[in-house]
C-alpha cells in the first residue's frame, strides 16, 4: 500500500513538473507551443507535419498568429522565422552566424570541432577564406574553360554509357538497355569537377564505382539526419540504445567512406609534395599548414582539417546537385510539355552538333529557368542548416538569448504567394521576361544568403546546366514501364530533401 501511494505521489509530482516546465518560457521570448518531457517541442512538430518539419513549422506559425516561433527543441532555445523578409534579415544579421555544436558535426569530423558547416568564429573565417580564395584559381566560384573542359568529357561518357552500353561492371547497375537509375546517374560529373578544383586529377571511367560509392554513402549519410532521427543531436546518448533507429550507424557509415576517401587523398598529396612549386589547392592548404607550423607553431591548418574540409565540399556537390537533376526529371515525367519546350530550346540554339556550354546558357532561359523553379518548388534544404545566435540580441522586438538556435523557413519564402502569385505551381516562365532569364524574378534563396551562403553556388549552377542540357539534348525520357507519371514520388526529409532513387527510360534523340 505504502509503495502505491509512493508511485501516485512520484506521478502526480512529475506531472505538476512537467506541466510548469511546458509553460515556462524566457522572458520576452517569441510565442509557441509548449515543452514536452525530454524533446520539448519537438513532440509537437512530428504529430503536426510527422514527415516534413519545415511545414510543421509553418502550420505552428499560423496557430500561434506569428511569424517568429519560439520554442524549446529538448533543452534548446529555438526560433523559427517564418517570413519572406526577416528571413532575409536573419541571413545577414552576423549576431546569427553561428553554429551548433551537436553530434552530428562532431561524429563526422573525429569528434572535433572541424570542417567549414558546422565551425565558426576566427577558425571558421579564416578557413572558409583561404578555401575560396585558391578555389576560385580552380575554376570554383568563377567560370573556368579547363573546369568546363572536365564536365563536359565526363557528360560525354555519361550519355555513352547509355547510348553504347555498360563498359564495367559498376555501370550495369545503373544502365539497363534504354533504363537508367536515378539520381546516381548523374554523379560523376559532378564529383570529377570538384575532384578537379582541390586536386587538378579525375578518375578514369574505369574508377566511376568510387565515385559512386561517395554518392551513395553521402546519400546515406544525408537520409539518416532525417526528422526521426533529429533526436540524435537532441539527446546523443541514444545512439548506444538505438544505433540504427537514430540514425546514428547510418550517419558514420556514410561520413565514413568520404573521411577514407580524402584521408588517402591528403597523404598522398602530403608525401609527394615538394614545397617548390603548387600543383592544386590541396598542395597549396599543406604549404600554408607547414608555413604555420614553423613560424608560429601552431595554426587553425592541419591535416584532418584539411580532410574536413574536402569531406564538407564534397558532400553537396556528390548528393544535393543529382538530387535537383533526379527531381526535375520527375517533374517532366509529371508534366512532359516541359522536356518539348527544353528540346526545341536546345535544338533551336545549340543543334546536335556539340555538347550545350555555358556560353549558350544566356541563350537558353527555358532550361535555366526549369533548374531555378525546381530548386524553389523543392527547396533542398526546407529549415535550412541551424544557425546559432552568438550573443545576446533583440530581433524585431523580442529578445533572443545567446546560443539559441536560429532557423529560417525557406518553405515558406518559397511558397510565398505574395511573391510567386501561384507559388504551387510549376511554371518555369515566372523567371523569363522578354524572351530572356530575368535572375531579378528569382526571390527564391535555394543556397542561403548573408556570411552562410553556400560558397558552392555558382560551382552548382553552372554545373547543374551543363549536365542538364547535355542530357536533354541526348536523349527524351520517359518513364520505365511507359506509363503516365501521375503523382510525384513520396520526398525523404533529411539533411536535404531527396525522392527515391528510380530508373527511367532515355531514347536517344537522332
Amino acid at each position: 500500500m505504502i509503495g502505491i501511494i509512493i508511485l501516485v505521489a512520484g506521478i502526480a509530482y512529475f506531472a505538476v513538473l512537467s506541466y510548469k516546465n511546458a509553460y515556462k518560457r524566457l522572458e520576452n521570448f517569441p510565442p509557441g507551443p509548449p515543452s514536452l518531457p525530454i524533446y520539448g517541442a519537438y513532440w509537437i512538430m512530428l504529430l503536426t507535419v510527422i514527415d516534413n518539419l519545415a511545414a510543421a513549422c509553418w502550420s505552428i506559425s499560423k496557430k500561434y498568429n506569428t511569424k517568429i516561433v519560439g520554442l524549446y527543441l529538448g533543452q534548446f532555445p529555438t526560433i523559427i522565422i517564418n517570413d519572406s523578409a526577416m528571413i532575409k534579415e536573419m541571413l545577414y544579421t552576423e549576431e546569427f552566424d553561428g553554429r551548433l555544436d551537436i553530434i552530428l558535426g562532431r561524429l563526422r569530423s573525429y569528434w572535433k570541432k572541424l570542417g567549414i558547416f558546422f565551425t565558426d568564429g576566427y577558425f571558421w573565417h579564416v578557413q572558409r577564406r583561404f578555401s575560396l580564395r585558391y578555389f576560385r584559381d580552380y575554376g570554383f566560384g568563377r567560370r573556368d574553360e579547363a573546369l568546363e573542359t572536365v564536365v563536359e568529357g565526363e557528360i560525354k561518357e555519361m550519355i555513352d554509357m547509355s547510348i553504347n552500353g555498360p563498359k564495367y561492371p559498376a555501370e550495369k547497375e545503373l544502365v539497363k538497355g534504354e533504363l537508367i537509375y536515378l539520381q546516381h546517374y548523374f554523379a560523376v560529373p559532378f564529383i570529377n569537377g570538384m575532384m578537379h578544383v582541390l586536386s587538378k586529377m579525375t578518375l578514369p571511367r574505369s574508377e566511376y564505382h568510387v565515385l559512386w560509392d561517395l554518392a551513395k554513402n553521402g546519400l546515406i549519410f544525408q537520409r539518416n539526419s532525417n526528422d526521426l532521427g533529429a533526436a540524435l543531436s537532441l539527446t546523443p546518448w541514444i545512439k548506444d540504445i538505438i544505433p540504427n533507429w537514430s540514425g546514428y550507424n547510418g550517419l558514420r557509415k556514410g561520413n565514413q567512406c568520404l573521411l577514407d576517401f580524402f584521408q588517402k587523398l591528403v597523404q598522398e598529396v602530403i608525401k609527394t609534395h615538394d614545397g617548390t612549386h603548387n600543383r592544386h589547392f590541396l598542395d597549396m592548404y599543406v604549404k600554408r599548414m607547414k608555413e604555420e607550423l614553423e613560424k608560429e607553431g601552431k595554426s587553425t591548418f592541419s591535416v584532418d582539417q584539411l580532410v574536413l574540409t574536402c569531406v564538407d565540399y564534397m558532400f553537396p556537390t556528390a548528393t544535393a546537385t543529382e538530387s535537383v537533376l533526379a527531381m526535375l526529371i520527375e517533374r517532366i515525367l509529371l508534366q512532359p510539355e516541359i522536356q518539348d519546350k527544353i528540346h526545341e530550346e536546345i535544338d533551336r540554339v545549340v543543334g546536335r552538333g556539340r555538347l550545350p556550354n555555358l556560353d549558350d546558357r544566356k541563350n537558353m532561359p527555358y532550361t535555366e529557368a526549369c533548374l531555378r523553379e525546381m530548386m524553389r518548388i523543392e527547396p533542398l534544404v526546407p529549415l535550412g542548416v541551424a544557425h546559432r545566435c552568438i550573443t545576446n540580441y533583440k530581433f524585431h522586438g523580442y529578445d533572443i538569448p545567446e546560443d539559441t538556435v536560429v532557423s529560417a523557413n525557406y518553405l515558406v519564402l518559397h511558397m510565398d504567394k505574395e511573391i510567386w502569385g501561384d507559388p504551387e505551381r510549376f511554371r518555369p516562365e515566372r523567371f523569363i521576361a522578354n524572351g530572356k532569364l530575368d535572375v531579378s524574378k528569382d526571390k527564391s534563396l535555394p543556397f542561403g544568403a548573408g556570411r552562410r551562403l553556400c560558397a558552392g553556388e555558382t560551382y552548382a549552377r553552372q554545373t547543374m546546366f551543363q549536365v542538364f542540357a547535355g542530357f536533354m539534348q541526348a536523349f527524351h525520357v520517359s518513364t520505365a514501364d511507359g506509363k503516365p507519371l501521375k503523382k510525384p514520388s513520396k520526398r525523404i526529409q533529411g539533411i536535404i530533401t531527396t525522392i527515391p532513387e528510380f530508373w527511367v527510360r532515355v531514347t536517344p534523340r537522332r
